[in-house]
This record gives C-alpha cells, structure tokens and sequence, in this order.
C-alpha cells in the first residue's frame, strides 16, 4: 500500500500531483496560521495605521498578480517548472521566521512583499507541472483535487492557531516561528518527491539552464477532456517537438484568451470576502461565529473541490464553470436582497460550492485550451488577470455598498457574474468541447 501511494496512483491521480497537493495543504495551512493576525500583530503590536495594513495588503497582491505571468513565461522559455516552484515555495516559508523578527511597521510591509514574490513565482510553473503530470481526461480531477488540498489548508490552519494561541500566551511572533514547521516540510517533500516532467509527460533529460531560441507552430486538436485545444505542429505530424524561445500572445490562440475574458469579467464582480463576512454581521450572526462561519466556507469548498473536478472530466468542464457562474449570481442576489441571521449560513455554503465549481475547473480549461510549450505562460496570465481583477472589484464594491447600500453592491456582482456566464454562449464555438466519444489527434 505504501509503495503504491508512492510511486503508483491514487485516486485515479499521479504520484506528482498527489505530492503536490500535499504541498499546497502544508503551505496554505503555514500561511492562513498567521494571516489573520498580521492586521493584529501590526495595529496592536507595531502600532501602524489601518491605511497602512491596506498598504501592506494591496503592494503584496499586485507583487504577486504581476510575477505570476513573469513566472509563467520565464517557466516555457526554460523548458523547466520545478525549480521555479521550488523557489517560490523556500521564498514564502522563509518569511514567515523573518516576519517574527519585525519591529517595525515597514519590516512587515518588506516581508509580506517577500512572501508574494514567492506566490507569484511559483503558482504558474505549478499548475503547469500538474497538466503534465496528469492525462488531458483527467485535468478537472487534478486540479480538483489540488484545489481541495489547498482550501483544506486554509481551512485548517486558522483552527490550528486558534488552539494554539493560548499555550503561547498569544504571542503572535512566537507563532509566526511555529507556522514555519510547516512550510518547511512542505518545501522538503516538494524538493524529495515531486518530480519535473517534460510537456509530453517524460522526465526531462540534464539541459542547460540557458532556453534556447525557437519559436512556436499550433495547430488545434480535438482533446478528451471535452475542450478544443492547440497542440505542436511538429507533435501533430510526427515531426520534433518544437521548442520555445520568444512567446507571443498570438501563439496562446483565440479561444484561450476568450475564456481569459469570461473569467476576469467574474473576478471583477467579485469582492472580498471580507465583505461577506461584514454583511453577515449586519444580519445578526454573532461576531463570535464569524470564524465558524469563514470555515464553513472554507470546508465547503475544499470538500466538494475534487467531486466537481471529476464530474467537470464527465460532464464537461464548460458546463460545470457556467454551473459555477450561475451559483454564484444566485449567492450575491440572496446576500442582496434575501439573508438572514439564518439563511446567511446556507448562503455561505453556496459560496463554498461555487469556488469548488470554478477555481480548479478554470485552471483545468485553461490546460485543455493551450499547447503544451505556452502552458505555463498562459497560467501565468489567467492567474495575473483574475488576481488583478479582484483589486478593483473591492474598491467598487466597498464605494457602492458605502454609498449606495449593500444591496446595489452584491447585485453589481451577481450582474457581472451573470454576464459571464451569458459570454458562454456567445463563445461556444470558440471555446468548445467536442461530441461525445471523439478522439484527440494528436
């Protein structure tokens, strides 16, 4: 059994993508440990503004929205992913001991972009590593999977501190040190057992760091897992796979960027969760059950992530977004005109059940719309555009909700998540998946 979970598969899944999740839940599980203190740590502790927390916050998502796309193409043009992930993952579990040792508020400020740039760099190289660890059929049930593991961490680890806060006399630098244990096993199993794999799902043979200039052809095929996707020319006709040096947007094709538009259109509609939680409070549930309220999101989403993922592989993954796009209008429109001290629980539920819907399926479409060589390229870009997306959509949601009332805001979002979903259909013979029972070409 050991030797099977090892290097057989498991859950129908590589040892890859397995380790992987492992990764991700220990990480996310270090991170959210202490995020929701640093705020704390820095008004209480270091006594800076509340401006400046926003500061800190607003430098360290763009950091990392930016680096994702700069990480992605530096990944294809290399022709390695796993250095790349390795990197960003020491980065952000370094920062974790060095946060411990802040005394003042810009220290944080330095830290937290440190962490980011670990984030930005290891994200798309990452998901990469996992579309080439996994069978095109098999994409939803990957990332599935991997974004279950993730959210489990996140779910878990505010839980951890919480219990643990008390036995250190709630000394958050105490438990920024402890957060680091496990980061750092995190960034060991990656480094021991997680693999790099080649686009045609080959270990790589020794190369030299320096990629070589080349460019790209594309031609589309016709894949398993229910979406058109591009593959090499020369792959498609028996030739040498082509390699890549200078990446242009024209390579990464039409339907790519179609669905790039779809999803951030979303992500521009949806705010913060921290306004969910806000309105929560509004509606009477009491402050003390916010935590368990966050978590029933959080649970939600992680548990349901790898079940949709497979159904995603079924059904297809076109359907089971715009399934995602709709719950998510029917959310923001029941926070807007219909949540009670009641009602907000199954609500936050839904809101689970829509993240588990779309955050891997997403990552699972982009996989199935772009050629092996620009894969990383084009996860950098998806994952910039919806990180970019969603600073904006805060700021307009808070300036509605504070002028306008919280009812204008969440129907703002359910709009656009609305006209997103209505962009399916618009796109569908761009972005679009074969009859059942066809076959790849290549």
């Amino acid at each position: 059994m050991t030797r099977r979970f090892f290097t057989g598969k498991f859950f129908g899944l590589s040892p890859n993508v397995i380790w992987m999740g492992v990764v991700s839940f220990l990480n996310d599980l270090s991170s959210d440990m202490i995020f929701p203190f640093i705020p704390i740590f820095l008004t209480s502790v270091l006594g800076a503004s509340h401006t400046f927390v926003g500061l800190v916050e607003g430098i360290a998502d763009a950091t990392a929205s930016v680096l994702k796309a700069l990480s992605g193409r530096i990944s294809d043009r290399w022709g390695r992913r796993k250095p790349l992930v390795v990197l960003g993952y020491s980065l952000s579990a370094l920062a974790k001991p060095i946060l411990a040792a802040a005394i003042l508020p810009w220290h944080v400020l330095g830290v937290r972009f440190f962490d980011r740039v670990g984030k930005g760099t290891r994200e798309a190289p990452r998901d990469a590593l996992i579309s080439f660890s996994t069978e095109r059929a098999m994409y939803g049930r990957a990332f599935g999977f991997h974004r279950a593991m993730d959210t489990a961490g996140a779910a878990i680890g505010p839980l951890v501190a919480f219990a643990v806060l008390p036995l250190i006399d709630q000394n958050y630098r105490t438990l920024f040190l402890l957060s680091f244990v496990a980061s750092f096993f995190a960034v060991i199993i990656l480094a021991v057992f997680v693999r790099e794999v080649k686009s045609d799902g080959r270990a790589p043979a020794p190369t030299s760091a320096t990629p070589p200039a080349a460019s790209v052809s594309i031609v589309y095929s016709i894949d398993t897992d229910g979406i058109r996707s591009p593959s090499s020319a020369g792959r498609a006709l028996g030739g040498p796979a082509p390699k890549v040096g200078g990446i242009s947007f024209r390579q990464l094709g039409a339907p790519f960027f179609a669905f790039l538009a779809i999803a951030t259109i979303a992500s521009a509609g949806r705010a913060s969760e921290a306004f969910l939680i806000l309105k929560a409070s509004d509606v009477g549930v009491a402050v003390a059950l916010l935590p368990i309220l966050y978590f029933a999101f959080n649970i939600t989403s992680a548990a349901l992530a790898a079940p949709f993922g497979v159904m995603a592989d079924r059904v297809g993954k076109r359907n089971t977004f715009s399934a995602g796009l709709l719950l998510f209008a029917a959310v923001y429109l029941g926070l807007a005109f219909g949540a009670t001290s009641r009602s907000i629980w199954l609500l936050f539920i839904m809101y689970g059940a829509y993240a588990a819907l779309t955050e891997g399926v997403g990552r699972a479409i982009v996989a199935g719309l772009v050629a092996p060589e620009v894969r990383a390229t084009a996860f950098g870009i998806y994952n910039a555009a919806i990180g970019l997306a969603l600073l904006p959509a805060s700021v307009v949601f808070g300036y509605l909700s504070q002028h306008f009332g919280s009812r204008i805001a969440f129907s703002y979002g359910a709009g656009l998540a609305l006209i997103a979903a209505f962009g399916f259909i618009l796109v569908r013979q761009t972005i679009k998946e074969p009859e059942r029972g066809s076959r790849p070409f290549s």
